[in-house]
């Protein structure tokens, strides 16, 4: 039995000053900081964006391939696309926390507040991407592969380093990368590409520049003191909802095409014509009144639009199947 001098020395289980049987300050602060570290590099790797992107990948693959594919492929293709995305992402965050620093929608980055140096980043992107491209030549295909190292060099090279600062339609012809999903679900099922899959591509492409003017206009102030020619920081507010309606009724159009191209039918149909009407109304709302909410409605509804399309592709096959 204790002393008294020895009991009040002695940390008591179940008290603050021990956890898991270890003093307080000794394991669960290295866990702590171990969490820390980690969420820092899932936050490099930018996650809702790479979210976007899946919904893109699995729908493709489903509709190439008539059904649902092996699962260990869309398994690969997943995490290879995952690895490569996130790879291209943290590089991004690499080259632009100079202007990461002085926008208020990214002063909290990784790179920013310190909780990852850049040396840790890029070779963290670097070493997704070896991955990535590893994972599917030897579990999907070449052609995979091919393509998503080539959507990681063009996000980084074309659309940060060449496009992002020097042009206003930086994210027009940088959205090539971001559709790239489509191509790579399509090619991963059938070792080619074919018309249906450059079809979604430019749904995805044309969605793009609605989708992030919406989101850059409700932070053009964020994008003026950074000196990023985003759209919505150089053009009047009328120019840029006009831009915003006119992307949004083409995204429509284009998916329009797809059972002309494909095997959907009615489902994908009629859920294409309701979502995309209601996407060119928003649009046009936001050119009726141009409000900070009404962008971030833009800029909210294009992604449930995205989930939307994508899922009555597959929705659409596999019924049928």
């Amino acid at each position: 039995m204790a002393t008294g001098s020895e009991a009040a020395a002695s940390p008591r289980w179940g008290s603050e000053a021990v956890r898991d049987g270890h003093p307080h300050g000794s394991v669960p602060r290295r866990t702590s900081s171990l969490r820390a570290r980690c969420a820092a590099f899932l936050e490099l790797t930018k996650p809702r964006i790479i979210e976007l992107l899946l919904v893109t990948t699995v729908p493709s693959m489903v509709l190439a391939h008539g059904g649902i594919p092996p699962i260990g492929l869309v398994v690969a293709t997943v995490l290879g696309g995952t690895l490569a995305a996130g790879g291209a992402n943290a590089l991004n965050m690499v080259i632009d926390r100079d202007v990461d620093r002085v926008m208020a929608r990214t002063s909290g980055r990784p790179l920013v507040t310190g909780r990852v140096s850049p040396a840790e980043a890029t070779l963290f992107a670097l070493g997704c991407e070896v991955v990535a491209f590893l994972i599917l030549w030897r579990w999907v295909n070449l052609l995979a592969a091919l393509l998503a190292f080539g959507a990681f060099a063009f996000y980084v090279v074309v659309y940060t380093l060449w496009l992002k600062r020097r042009s206003r339609q930086n994210i027009v012809i940088g959205g090539a990368a971001g559709a790239a999903p489509t191509l790579i679900g399509w090619a991963a099922v059938t070792g080619e590409l074919a018309l249906p899959a450059w079809i979604l591509f430019l749904v995805v492409f044309l969605w793009t520049p609605p989708h992030f003017w919406a989101l850059a206009l409700r932070y053009r102030d964020d994008y003026s003191v950074a000196r990023i020619p985003m759209l919505p920081a150089v053009a009047g507010t009328a120019s840029v909802t006009r831009s915003i309606l006119a992307y949004a009724a083409a995204v429509v159009a284009c998916s329009l095409l797809l059972p002309f191209a494909s095997e959907t039918g009615l489902i994908y149909s009629v859920v294409a014509l309701g979502s995309g009407v209601s996407f060119v109304w928003s649009a046009f709302e936001l050119h009726r009144r141009p409000t900070a909410s009404n962008a971030m409605r833009v800029f909210a509804f294009s992604i449930t639009y995205l989930a939307l399309l994508f899922g009555a592709i597959g929705a659409d096959v596999l019924l049928r199947a």
